[in-house]
């Protein structure tokens, strides 16, 4: 009786060790977020052809936004009436926005960002966050236009398809607002999200989507030196 009872142990323990090896991809992630940011690294997601618009800015698909004038997107989903997270996702861009005008300055003249990296705030509030919304939200945040622009989609319909594509959370919390996940999404040059930072880590997240825009123009420069 014994040896049966430890042979079970030992089936359901193997059981469900098999499980979560399955479910957090050997043990590598343990959440969902992490299971998105592993899913990304290992395979580039491309951006939909979501029309966007904003301050300064006709409806443009987002492929054309971010790959226009080249370089890098780190781009970040918020809503302006957001008094959380969202407070601390502004605050980050603000200082990864001084980090890269900082890089101008002591960068050859001419060059639009140091390392070619542009920020992007998607709002996923269109009923409420219009492009004049969003001028105002900027002007708060003194977002600088040559760097950190602002858009939304026309409604909530034409939106979905790009927060589906990028697992992007949106929840209403049942008071007017939203809950969702937040964290820094970088955009390759080719349109693709290929990687996803906290927020908390946004000296790692710049530094790395600078190292990717410098060796996409170096790349660029041997294309076009071998044509």
């Amino acid at each position: 009786m014994m040896g049966r009872t430890t042979a079970l142990s030992v089936f359901f323990a193997l059981l469900a060790y098999a499980a979560g090896a399955w479910l957090t991809h050997d043990f590598q992630i343990w959440t969902a977020e992490g299971a998105r940011r592993l899913e990304v690294a290992l395979a580039p997601v491309p951006a939909p052809a979501t029309p966007l618009h904003g301050p300064g800015m006709a409806d443009t698909p987002l492929p054309r936004l971010l790959t226009e004038g080249g370089g890098v997107t780190i781009v970040d989903f918020v809503y302006t009436r957001c008094q959380t997270v969202c407070l601390a996702l502004g605050s980050t861009f603000q200082q990864l926005q001084a980090t890269i005008q900082e890089g101008q300055r002591n960068s050859p003249a001419g060059a639009k960002s140091a390392g070619g990296v542009k920020l992007l705030s998607i709002s996923f509030d269109p009923a409420h966050d219009d492009p004049a919304a969003l001028a105002a939200y900027a002007s708060r945040l003194r977002a600088d236009p040559r760097i950190w622009r602002f858009a939304t989609a026309r409604d909530a319909t034409a939106l979905r398809p790009l927060l589906d594509q990028f697992q992007v959370v949106v929840i209403p919390d049942g008071m007017g607002g939203f809950e969702h996940n937040a964290a820094l999404l970088v955009v390759d040059g080719k349109g693709r999200l290929v990687r996803i930072f906290d927020y908390a880590d946004m000296d790692t997240a710049l530094a790395w989507a600078q190292h990717l825009a410098a060796t996409q123009t170096h790349t660029a420069k041997a294309e076009g030196s071998a044509g």
